[in-house]
């Protein structure tokens, strides 16, 4: 198995002059909720003809868009590799393949310069073809052999996709084979025959978060409504799947209940039963490597008389596991500053990666006789590791490494032999002269909350440098030192600084750092935030003039919140796809499935912590505040763009100006292809640079 990501109305009319109690609940714009209604696409088209004149005739938008087209589909990129059987996987854009090609080659032609790249699928000419808009989402495929597989097509980028069983020898859709109409389907290959399939079977089969409760059993050439139905779980529940695991020693077969984001119920089917498995509702279960159960713990756990820590990476052979015994060994054990990033392994090998106060560390693990050896590989500096790809057939995988200065490298490591240097993304922006340093700032209760910021080529602390902060501070998600070739063209070479705050809420030092902004405690990453826009201003890094902030979907919300908190600490707000309107964010998009990260606002007791930060709530007439720019997208049906449009139109009623692009494709990310993310990041950096510079 590989880690699945898984990577979420009592309006104050003040503009007219009415108070909360007369308002009764009342939304006057709840009508810009119906996605694609033609009043509220009418209302769009308006703003996006306002806002884009505006934007594109920044001085600064024409140059960096025509960058970043460069950038974004430049063949001296990584081709970042897949592993699937004998070849080398790797998803391709460019000028000439606007939507992509699914390509590969052989791992020896991967090692060369110019690898010979044979496609598999040809997006653009798939979606000419059938005459539909297809952003590409992705394969899974039947290990070993990696010959069938279920390809994922969005139209325009929705989380919701259409599966279509592809052949990779005959580079063919197999005729008559399985195939899914559009919805937010699972799908996992039990065998050639066979898979297991959650999706819209009908009323009543999606859970309130719009995702599967019921998992059924489908073999080929059965009718779907002929499939057998294995789980069933509640409609309370975020979404419910089975899955197969294939790996050398056999295939496991796992269902998993999720109650909450964070909370769920793990089966192993064994005989055709159901079996739970004895673990924290709350536990990372990882899978199975050598027979050895993996899972890391959230919360601190006492079992087989002894007490394990939270944030522990655990291992017991399942067999033992399952007759009894609870004797796990302790593969990774937290410290204050140290917490586990991933799991993931090759045919006999381990892959660990661990954050020391925010900068990756890399092991390798195996076991022998009952017994695990550790071993760190060395990294180049201290930045950001991540394994890209691994081997199911032997012990080969792809590590990337990264920092804010060091454009992606890939390493290639065969079977033990130390790590072999294969790729490297080109230096598109020139870096001499900039540095990086790592601040913490004290937040409201004393917290040290740790930060980065990268300075361009003759900074001074003079208080009046434009300075960009994003933050995230959600669903244990860690923001880590990276390489962009986009923040580096079009702010840091311009003279722009660049600030990374790692505050609670996010994953950096593990399970705790989450847990201290949940629910009711949310404002602690709001106060995270500002503690590190205050400390930047003491430090005369910038000051609020020159101090602009940004952050997407949960980061579009600490944007909106922090913003509505503190007008006076920023001159530029960039809120993208963002959350806003807690009051009813559980009604729109896949809102319900977050109820465990920020409350239930149906719910009083919740409601009555909600409401004091909920940004749409909170934003009022009369209070200077800066011209936020928003960005959403049409077919966003994840966090969806009636946060965004209801929040611009509230705010201009009350009379302040908003800038406001709402892309009708691209899903919940910047873009369904690259020039839609070239352009909606020029839009981006061309608001900064008029609003600081």
């Amino acid at each position: 198995m590989r880690k699945k990501l898984a990577l979420t109305m009592l309006a104050v009319l003040m503009s007219a002059g009415i108070t909360f109690a007369q308002t009764s609940g009342t939304d006057p714009f709840i009508w810009l909720e119906a996605r694609r209604s033609p009043r509220a696409m009418s209302w769009v088209k308006k703003q996006n003809a306002k806002t884009l004149p505006v934007l594109e005739k920044v001085p600064e938008y024409a140059p960096i868009h025509r960058q970043l087209l460069k950038i974004f589909a430049s063949k001296q990129r990584i081709p970042f590799p897949e592993i699937l059987g004998q070849y080398i996987y790797n998803f391709w854009q460019d000028t000439t393949h606007v939507r992509g090609i699914w390509r590969r080659t052989t791992l020896a032609s991967y090692r060369t310069a110019n690898p010979k790249w044979e496609t598999v699928i040809d997006l653009d000419a798939l979606a000419k073809k059938e005459h539909e808009d297809w952003v590409w989402k992705g394969a899974t495929c039947l290990r070993p052999e990696d010959q069938l597989c279920m390809v994922a097509l969005s139209r325009g980028g929705k989380d919701a996709v259409v599966w279509r069983e592809f052949d990779t020898r005959s580079k063919a859709f197999v005729s008559h084979g399985f195939e899914l109409p559009e919805a937010k389907s699972d799908v996992s290959w039990k065998d050639a025959n066979t898979l297991w399939v959650g999706t819209n079977f009908g009323k009543g089969s999606l859970t309130t978060s719009g995702y599967p409760r019921i998992v059924k059993e489908w073999r080929r050439g059965e009718p779907l409504s002929a499939a057998k139905t294995v789980l069933e779980g509640s409609v309370k529940d975020v979404s419910d799947s089975i899955f197969s695991q294939h790996t050398p020693e056999g295939r496991y077969d796992i269902a998993n209940k999720a109650h909450t984001f964070f909370k769920g119920e793990t089966y192993l089917i064994l005989g055709g039963r159901l079996v739970k498995l004895e673990i924290p509702d709350d536990a990372q279960f990882y899978g199975f490597f050598k027979n050895q159960m993996l899972l890391s713990l959230r919360s601190s756990w006492t079992t087989g008389g002894q007490t394990y820590p939270q944030g522990a990476l655990l291992a017991i052979d399942l067999d033992r596991f399952l007759q009894g015994h609870r004797d796990f060994k302790m593969l990774f054990t937290p410290t204050e500053r140290t917490s586990l990033d991933n799991v993931t392994w090759t045919r006999n090998h381990l892959l660990m990666t661990v954050l020391d106060n925010v900068h990756s560390r890399l092991y390798t693990l195996s076991i022998k006789d009952g017994t695990w050896r550790h071993k760190e590989i060395p990294l180049p500096g201290l930045g950001t590791a991540r394994v890209v790809a691994t081997s199911d057939l032997d012990d080969t995988f792809f590590t990337v490494y990264t920092d804010f200065l060091t454009p992606s490298t890939l390493y290639l490591s065969e079977n033990g032999a130390a790590p072999e240097k294969v790729k490297a993304a080109p230096a598109f922006f020139d870096t001499s002269g900039m540095r990086v340093a790592q601040y913490e700032a004290t937040s409201k209760d004393g917290t040290k909350i740790p930060y980065f910021v990268v300075m361009p080529r003759n900074f001074e602390a003079n208080g009046k440098n434009p300075t960009i902060l994003y933050g995230y501070g959600g669903f244990e998600v860690s923001l880590l030192p990276h390489y962009s070739a986009t923040i580096g063209t079009a702010w840091l070479s311009r003279g722009g600084v660049y600030v990374l705050a790692n505050i609670r809420g996010g994953g950096e030092f593990g399970p705790r750092w989450h847990r201290a902004a949940l629910k009711k405690n949310r404002p602690k990453a709001f106060q995270d935030f500002i503690a590190v826009a205050e400390d930047l201003i003491a430090r005369k890094i910038t000051s609020p003039r020159y101090l602009g902030i940004m952050g997407g979907s949960n980061g579009g919300l600490l944007v909106g919140a922090v913003f509505t908190m503190r007008p006076d600490l920023f001159h530029a707000v960039a809120c993208q796809v963002p959350l806003l309107d807690m009051r009813r964010y559980t009604k729109i998009g896949a809102g319900a499935s977050w109820i465990a990260e920020y409350g239930n606002p149906d719910n009083p007791a919740d409601w009555a912590y909600m409401k004091t930060w909920s940004p749409y709530q909170n934003v009022r007439k009369g209070v200077h505040y800066p011209r936020v720019f928003f960005y959403t997208s049409t077919a966003d049906d994840r966090v969806g763009p009636a946060h965004a449009r209801k929040m611009a139109a509230k705010m201009e009623a009350m009379g302040d100006p908003v800038y406001f692009y709402e892309n009708t494709e691209g899903g919940h990310s910047s873009g369904a292809n690259l020039k839609q993310t070239a352009h909606m990041w020029a839009l981006t950096y061309a608001y900064f640079w008029k609003m600081l510079s």
